[in-house]
C-alpha cells in the first residue's frame, strides 16, 4: 500500500494489490474520518495501524462512498466507528453485496474474515455536513458510476474525495449514463484544490477542469456510438470497430 500526505491533516492510501483503489483519512482534533477502505484486510489494517497506532488518532467515522467491494470490505475493521453512506448503499449491500462477498470468499481465502457492515447513518439526496473537531466534510449524492455514489469535500482544504465518480476512464457497470453525465456536469465550475480519484493518481488543481471536460466528452461519445450501433445490422461488429481513441481518450491512461 502506498501512502501520500496531500494536506497537513489529510492522507491518501492507494492499494498496490487491486486496481490502485484509494481510501483517505481526514484527521481532526477529535479523531479521524476515513473515506472508504481497501479490498484486502491486510492493506486496510495498514491504514488502521498508521492512523490509530502511529498517529494516535482514533477513527470516529467511516464513509462508504458506494457499495462496491473494493471500497467497503475493510469497514469491519473499525467496529467503534460510525459508518455513513447513502440510503441506496444499504439497500445494495443487502441486495447484491452479500452474494458477491460469498463468491469472493470462495475464490480468495484471505477474505474469509470479511463481513459486511451496514451503514449506521444514512443520507438521502440532500447535501449532508459532517463536522468532527476542526474539520467539516460536505457529502452529496452523485449517481452515475453506481446508484448510491456520493462524494466528500474536505471543506477547509478544498479536497474532493470523488471516489469512482472520477476515474481514469468513466465506468458504470451498474450505473446510469444520463445520471453520470449530469453528475460530472455538476462538478463544473469548481474551486477544488485536488480531486482524489477512486482509482489512481490525485488530480491537481490545474488539471481538474480539463479532466472533467474530457470525461464528459468521452461519455457522450460512447453514447453516440451506442446509438449508431442500434441502427446497424450487426451492432456488435460496429462496437468492436470503435476504439477508445474514437471516443476521445488515449490508449495510455
Amino acid at each position: 500500500m502506498q501512502r501520500e500526505r496531500v494536506a497537513d491533516d489529510i492522507y491518501i492510501f492507494t492499494s498496490e494489490r487491486y486496481a490502485q483503489v484509494t481510501a483517505g483519512a481526514v484527521l481532526s482534533s477529535e479523531g479521524a474520518i476515513l473515506i472508504d477502505t481497501l479490498l484486502y484486510p491486510e492493506e486496510t489494517r495498514q491504514i488502521k495501524q498508521f492512523v490509530e497506532g502511529r498517529l494516535g488518532c482514533p477513527v470516529r467515522y467511516v464513509i462508504n462512498t458506494h457499495y462496491h467491494a473494493d471500497h467497503t470490505y475493510g469497514t469491519y475493521l473499525f467496529p467503534n466507528a460510525t459508518v455513513i453512506a447513502h440510503k441506496r448503499c444499504a439497500e445494495l449491500l443487502n441486495q447484491r453485496g452479500r452474494a458477491s462477498l460469498a463468491q469472493a470468499q470462495a475464490a480468495l481465502p484471505e477474505l474469509a474474515e470479511v463481513r459486511l457492515v451496514m451503514p449506521h447513518l444514512l443520507i438521502d439526496d440532500a447535501p449532508f455536513s459532517l463536522t468532527l473537531g476542526n474539520k467539516t466534510l460536505l457529502l452529496w449524492h452523485t449517481p452515475g458510476h453506481s446508484p448510491d455514489s456520493i462524494v466528500c469535500l474536505a471543506r477547509e482544504d478544498r479536497i474532493l474525495f470523488a471516489a469512482d465518480t472520477v476515474m481514469a476512464l468513466p465506468y458504470f457497470v451498474d450505473g446510469d449514463y444520463a445520471a453520470f453525465l449530469k453528475t460530472l456536469e455538476s462538478l463544473q465550475p469548481n474551486n477544488f484544490e485536488n480531486i482524489v480519484q477512486g482509482h489512481g493518481e490525485i488530480i491537481l488543481r490545474g488539471e481538474i477542469d480539463e479532466k472533467i471536460r474530457s470525461d464528459i466528452a468521452y461519455l457522450r461519445a460512447v453514447h453516440k456510438h451506442a446509438q449508431i450501433a442500434l441502427t446497424k445490422d450487426d451492432p456488435y461488429a460496429y462496437l468492436q470497430s470503435v476504439d477508445i481513441e474514437r471516443c476521445g481518450k488515449s490508449r495510455v491512461l
